[in-house]
């Protein structure tokens, strides 16, 4: 397989998971975004401990997709995310019907 093979194979990848985002995140409350993944879900639980010097950020996720171009299944029932960088959640606005 040549690099030009692979970049196809990797743009035709990210490009189908593009898609995907579109047909789900009407389903999902929340957008969660850490360093390395995106996410989406209905349920996000926060909790900061400042025991270190740096804070650590722990987040569980009830019923979630995850913006992962090599996962077979995007879709997880429970998700624990730990972290000592930045999270940025976004609740999502409702569509009108």
């Amino acid at each position: 397989m040549s690099t030009e093979d692979l970049e196809n194979f990797e743009s035709e990848r990210e490009l189908h998971l593009a898609q995907e985002y579109q047909d789900v995140v009407g389903m999902f409350r929340f957008a969660i975004e850490t360093e390395r993944r995106f996410y989406l879900a209905n349920e996000v639980d926060v909790k900061v401990s400042a025991d270190g010097v740096r804070p650590l950020v722990e987040l569980t996720m009830k019923d979630a997709w995850v913006w992962d171009m090599y996962r077979k299944s995007r879709f997880i029932p429970n998700v624990r995310v730990l972290s000592y960088k930045d999270v940025n959640i976004e609740e999502l606005p409702k569509e009108d019907l």
